[in-house]
């Protein structure tokens, strides 16, 4: 596992508390920028997975 899947999962979480936290107050920027890092968060996980496999299949250890 690499830093950006580690770096993504904690963006991920740190946007769903921020969106949550928007919930409660009613603050509608702070629960869309929630989203937005959830959103990123996402995408960097994604590319350190794809970066995970691809590294796993140069080196001969595909994944299932």
């Amino acid at each position: 596992m690499n830093e950006q899947r580690v770096q993504g999962a904690g963006q991920h979480l740190g946007g769903k508390l921020e969106e949550g936290l928007g919930r409660v107050t009613g603050d509608e920027k702070l629960k869309r920028e929630g989203q937005a890092d959830q959103l990123k968060g996402k995408v960097t996980n994604a590319i350190g997975g794809a970066k995970d496999a691809l590294k796993d299949a140069v080196d001969g250890n595909p994944r299932t």
